[in-house]
């Protein structure tokens, strides 16, 4: 027990300390967790040889995580998948496939092994390239979209792949590997179950596996809601935890005794449960087992490097990496350009994908148990493997800087036609600018609403409200919803930077335009105030404003005199906001500009005094009129 207290503090002290330090830096989390792991493996020697058990355990994230994004996915919009799930993640494994496993046949290796390295290789890594793509907001991009419907082809194609693996297995290679035989009572059940499974003909073995793919979608769609009511009765939240982890633990177990790959079962079981309305429920419940559980799997990578092989063959393993990622990326690339992918959306496609992946880890160690690779090959590969993993976040850092010099910027997709103009332009439609949209429109005024978030634009559309699905900071859709012609723009999209870019554009090509804009603090409505937007308004500023007024008023203030107290604070704020941008300075925290700061401070001093001031003659007033009445 001590033991595992003392491994568990390790990882989580390592996680801790690497990954905020590596956010701040800008690497990514999953950079942060593979250095965490390399420090307390490899370099400080804190961690041994419990990180491969570990790992097996670990990998149950990327199950998680395939869960989730199921969720995330009507079965409508995986149907519309398809062509990309076959024509890019089929073409993809075939020519990686097929091209690498050519470089292994001229570098001397029989083609059985030649072949399964070339499997091997095609495969990429689900879990660092869908967690870095989350994280950076990237995952409902074209591009995003691309290299997922790949990630979700090759998930297929393992099972299909560990099938044909004992095909290739060749004479003179014989592994000399031990296997723990466990005899408690519940392993020997399941080592019966799975031995029974072995001896079936293959027909039954397909008819089996349909039927629990079948099994899972019937339970999907009729019985979570009566569990979930069920649970409900009892009115514990850890039941919900509980049913949640039942749910896709259950899923993966019998996916593993089929010989189906967990992931893949995970993905189907979150796709039939994305039209209930448990869906959220599940989402909030799984999303904190899954982050750790990735986190540990980006540890033990690190953690199981082998350095001292590494160091002995430094040459051949970079040498084998670097040519691994830039074959793949050639590929990806003329990929990309086939299906018609470009500018950064092809990049994002490229880059994200041209590792190997922790999939490799588990057909090395398949392909090892059943003589298709010698150990030494295999211990090679593995290395490759695992740096390959290790570059993968450098290679989105590139990506962050290939893109930024892109004519072409990220955007979802191809742009609808604004077929309608309006005096109003809305760009961005989330919370903030669906409130002002429903109050322009309440009062018979014609808006036009643009957004590059597609399932904000299909909501609005199933609530009957026409918008167009697009990037508001391209100058033509700005021009096709009649910029020229239009009295005001509300600029109410989320990204700062852009918010920016877009006041700047608008007010360029339009001087006498109205700009209203939403702002994300302070320094921002600086930003917007100088690239020309008249009215600037903080997204938080008025709810905390009336929220400060209800303190107020039960701290013994009447309705009244909270009323004036709150207007008060209006007006100076407004007048204290065109005072500070005098003194704001672009590129310099406001905590490290002097000027700034005393001007602060005077402000704060002249408000106090207004407030007491206009309470203190509200209360003299009062005490008058009271005189009055009474005499």
């Amino acid at each position: 027990m001590e033991s595992f207290l003392l491994q568990a503090t390790i990882y989580l002290l390592a996680a801790v300390v690497a990954v905020p330090l590596a956010t701040r830096l800008g690497l990514g989390s999953v950079l942060g967790y593979l250095f965490a792991g390399i420090v307390i493996g490899p370099i400080l020697g804190l961690v041994g040889a419990e990180t491969q058990d570990l790992q097996h355990f670990a990998e149950f994230g990327v199950v998680m995580m395939l869960f989730i994004i199921g969720l995330e996915l009507e079965p409508t919009a995986l149907w519309g998948m398809r062509h990309r799930l076959l024509g890019l993640g089929g073409l993809q494994i075939g020519l990686t496939t097929a091209v690498i496993g050519y470089a292994a046949y001229l570098m001397g290796q029989p083609w059985p092994i030649a072949v399964a390295v070339g499997l091997t290789m095609s495969l990429s890594s689900t879990a660092i390239v869908l967690q870095t793509l989350s994280e950076k907001g990237l995952m409902q991009t074209n591009g995003g979209r691309s290299a997922f419907s790949v990630l979700l082809g090759q998930d297929i194609a393992v099972i299909p792949m560990l099938a044909a693996f004992p095909l290739l297995a060749i004479s003179g290679v014989s592994n000399s590997l031990t296997e723990d035989h466990h005899n408690e009572t519940g392993v020997a059940q399941v080592d019966g179950l799975v031995h029974y499974l072995d001896t079936m003909p293959g027909w039954q073995i397909t008819l089996v596996s349909i039927g629990v793919m079948g099994g899972i979608v019937l339970s999907g769609i009729f019985l979570t809601r009566p569990l979930f009511r069920y649970i409900h009765a009892t009115k514990l939240r850890e039941m919900y935890t509980a049913t949640a982890l039942l749910i896709v633990i259950g899923i993966a177990s019998i996916m593993i005794l089929l010989g189906i790959s967990p992931a893949l079962g995970a993905f189907l079981a979150g796709v039939v449960l994305a039209n209930t309305e448990f869906r959220h429920e599940l989402e909030s419940n799984i999303e904190p087992f899954k982050g750790l559980l990735l986190g540990l799997f980006f540890i033990t990578v690190g953690a199981g490097i082998n350095f001292t092989a590494l160091w002995a063959d430094l040459g051949d393993i970079l040498g084998m990496t670097l040519l691994l990622m830039m074959v793949k990326g050639v590929i990806l690339f003329g990929i990309g350009t086939i299906f018609r992918l470009r500018g950064a959306h092809r990049w994002l496609f490229t880059l994200s994908l041209a590792q190997a992946g922790e999939f490799g880890f588990v057909l090395l160690s398949f392909g090892t148990q059943t003589n298709v690779f010698p150990t030494d090959l295999s211990q090679k590969l593995l290395l490759v493997v695992a740096m390959s993993m290790l570059l993968t976040p450098l290679f989105f850092i590139l990506y962050e800087f290939l893109s930024k010099r892109s004519t072409d910027k990220i955007h979802h997709g191809p742009d609808d036609e604004v077929d309608e103009t309006a005096p109003v332009i809305i760009a961005g439609i989330g919370r903030f600018g669906q409130v002002v949209n429903r109050v322009v429109r309440s009062a018979g005024f014609k808006t036009v609403v643009l957004d590059n978030d597609l399932n904000a634009i299909q909501q609005m559309r199933r609530y009957g409200y026409k918008s167009f699905f697009g990037d508001p900071t391209r100058p033509e859709m700005l021009r096709a919803a009649g910029l020229d012609k239009a009295k005001i723009l509300v600029v109410a999209i989320d990204d700062p930077l852009a918010a920016v870019r877009l006041t700047e554009m608008a007010r360029q090509a339009h001087p006498d335009l109205h700009i209203i804009a939403r702002a994300h603090d302070r320094s921002h409505v600086y930003q917007l105030y100088q690239s020309g937007a008249n009215d600037i308004i903080r997204e938080m500023f008025d709810s905390s404003l009336r929220a400060g007024r209800y303190v107020l008023e039960n701290l013994g203030l009447d309705e009244y005199e909270a009323h004036v107290a709150e207007q008060a604070f209006y007006k100076h704020d407004r007048y204290a906001v065109r005072e500070l941008a005098k003194l704001w300075q672009p590129g310099v925290a406001s905590a490290e500009n002097p000027a700034y700061i005393a001007r602060v401070q005077e402000l704060e001093e002249e408000l106090h005094a207004t407030l007491l001031t206009q309470l203190d003659a509200l209360s003299d007033a009062r005490e008058a009129d009271t005189k009055t009445a009474a005499e």
